[in-house]
């Protein structure tokens, strides 16, 4: 049996995000600035160096990984790492998060690699509001990427959607009526304080889970289901019986640090104790001091368990708590 990782908090981690790269090929105002600088390649972790990482971590009981960015799938050589890692014994989901763009080309080659599962990030249905929001995205290949996608032969895709007030929160019932034509599953997502931006002020345009909430069960009453993802949505169903689920992820308004079963990769191979505080480790200086060898991994990995903060402590009245960017992050 493997072993299991649990922090201080007797909470079991079991869950990791990989960043595969901090690179985008788009800006999303909410996510990045609109000019930035990325890391040098030489300071990204390598296919092999990416692999090796989460063999570690699957040896030592993680059963899920979802791969993120930046834009994973600009990553040169993304889906031979989503071979490798399918590959993994013990590894039971394999899912990715992307911005949609690269689906129309790779969706059929990612799940004949062995992806298991799809989150597409989706905040407007309107050509031109998506691409203000995004700054370089187009709304018609995005679609095209959930249609192939679908296609493919992926199951449950779910949209993540940020709703900023001013912004996009007219279309609530819009990104509702399209998941339900399209037997999508949907989360919506509290913005988070992450990275100094100037494209809006957090405090004034956030939104919180409860006042989406309120507005579509103006239209359809929604039941609480138990239905878990290994990640913080809480989720609903519709009470007529549709497929479709509705995720709320709350960061602000719904603490979910108590039961948090999760760290982070970043593209720079740090691993990110929380996503709302700075304790980590840099696996990367053990990998390419101890190339190919997983024992001294998977101790520096035991170890790190117990600088696992309790929770995060995200504050509205204090724009940016944390200074990177969400992209260096890995979402």
């Amino acid at each position: 049996m493997a072993d299991q990782l649990i922090d201080k908090f007797n909470r079991v981690v079991d869950y990791i995000r990989i960043s595969v790269t901090d690179r985008c090929d788009f800006r999303c105002v909410y996510c990045m600035a609109e000019d930035m600088t990325f890391a040098p390649r030489s300071e990204i972790l390598s296919i092999e160096e990416i692999t090796l990482i989460a063999q570690a971590f699957v040896e030592l009981g993680v059963s899920k990984i979802r791969l993120t960015g930046g834009e994973p799938l600009v990553r040169k050589g993304v889906v031979d790492l989503v071979s490798n890692l399918s590959k993994l014994e013990g590894l039971q989901e394999l899912n990715m998060t992307s911005n949609g763009s690269q689906l129309p080309t790779l969706a059929s080659p990612l799940k004949a690699a062995g992806l298991d599962r799809l989150n597409i990030s989706l905040d407007s249905l309107k050509a031109d509001r998506f691409k203000a929001l995004t700054r370089t995205g187009d709304l018609d290949t995005v679609i095209e990427g959930i249609k192939s996608a679908k296609n493919a032969g992926f199951k449950r895709i779910k949209l993540n959607a940020v709703i900023l007030k001013g912004q996009n929160d007219d279309e609530i019932m819009d990104l509702i009526q399209f998941v339900r034509s399209n037997e999508l599953d949907i989360s919506f997502i509290e913005e988070m304080p992450l990275g100094q931006i100037d494209h809006h002020d957090r405090a004034q345009t956030f939104i919180d889970s409860a006042y989406i909430q309120e507005v579509i069960e103006k239209s359809y009453k929604l039941t609480a289901v138990d239905d878990v993802s290994g990640g913080p949505s809480r989720y609903w169903r519709f009470d007529d019986g549709h497929k479709s689920r509705i995720g709320f992820i709350s960061p602000h308004s719904h603490n979910f640090c108590g039961s948090c079963n999760r760290v982070r990769i970043t593209a720079k191979g740090k691993l990110l104790l929380c996503l709302g505080n700075e304790h980590s480790v840099d696996l990367k200086a053990v990998v390419r001091k101890y190339p190919n060898k997983l024992e001294p991994l998977k101790q520096v990995i035991r170890e790190a368990m117990m600088i696992k903060p309790e929770r995060h402590e995200f504050d509205l009245a204090q724009d940016v708590q944390i200074l990177r960017f969400m992209n260096t992050t890995g979402g």
